[in-house]
């Protein structure tokens, strides 16, 4: 499995605080930046943060960055420049992560989408300049209690990252048996491995996959596929863990993600050959 070298301390270690979830659905509203839209959304259900996925909506302005080599020995990997996609775009599929940045909204979103030719991309969307110009943009999200995800400095990456934390004044009390768990999984642990070693480690025999924003180390998929260019910016489309044909927990995880040198690439994660690059953010349900 190959790994990636921060200018940080390697902590290799899973972050997780225990939360209540809500799911709910939404047409986002248009005429707002997208971070305006999501917030009304999660402000209708009384929450700070949560996960979602986005399918719909037609987007113009559509602002984005590419995942990139770094420029500097600041950071090991980095962005592109800004980008403006031919618009006006039609988004595909998106996951986001929602929570507070400096106490104020923000969200991180990795987006698939057909330009204005109908050809597909893959990226990072800005969300506060991308505004939403019709009402067909459907959110299904997963509100959090009892914990959620705040933009926090992280030494080894040396980027501020979302980050799960406990939150104090939450309305639903959580504890042990928690239905879900905010989870960040930091660089050079293998995803699927990670999700599964949360489960054990909870004692659950099934989990779903809410959201799912973060990279890896290029990538290696289950038929066999490689993806060399080392730098890229995913999303999960499904993840779920439970017994695999030997009786042991196993994770299927199925994302689509674009790599540095532009390649969009879409599969199931081989186990055991996926390591994180930055980060992977995303919330784990019991199922069982």
């Amino acid at each position: 499995m190959r790994s990636i070298q921060h200018p940080g301390p390697s902590l290799g270690r899973i972050e997780s605080a225990p939360a209540g979830l809500q799911a709910f659905s939404a047409l986002l509203s248009p005429g707002r930046s997208l971070l305006d839209a999501v917030q009304a959304a999660f402000d209708a259900q009384g929450a700070t943060s949560g996960v979602a996925r986005l399918r719909g909506g037609v987007f113009d302005p559509w602002p984005y960055v590419m995942p990139a080599l770094s420029r500097s020995p600041a950071h090991a990997v980095y962005f592109s420049e800004r980008f403006e996609a031919r618009s006006p775009i039609r988004l595909q599929e998106a996951t986001i992560t929602y929570g507070r940045r400096g106490g104020q909204p923000w969200l991180h979103a990795h987006v698939d989408w057909l330009d204005a030719d109908g050809q597909p991309h893959c990226g990072h969307v800005l969300p506060t300049e991308a505004l939403l110009v019709d009402g067909t943009a459907q959110l299904d999200g997963w509100a959090l209690s009892g914990a959620g995800f705040a933009v926090q400095p992280d030494e080894e990456t040396n980027f501020s990252l979302f980050r799960p934390v406990a939150m104090s004044t939450a309305s639903a009390a959580v504890g042990d048996e928690a239905p879900a768990l905010a989870v960040r999984v930091q660089p050079n642990l293998d995803l699927c491995e990670a999700l599964e070693s949360i489960c054990r480690a909870q004692g659950w025999r099934s989990a779903v996959v809410r959201g799912g924003v973060g990279s890896t180390v290029g990538v290696v998929f289950d038929d066999g596929r490689v993806v060399e260019p080392f730098v890229t910016e995913t999303l999960i489309c499904h993840g779920e863990i439970g017994p695999g044909t030997n009786g042991e927990l196993e994770a299927r995880i199925d994302v689509m993600l674009v790599d540095h040198l532009g390649g969009r690439h879409q599969g199931r994660l081989a186990r055991g050959r996926n390591a994180v690059l930055v980060t992977f953010e995303l919330v784990l349900e019991r199922a069982d």
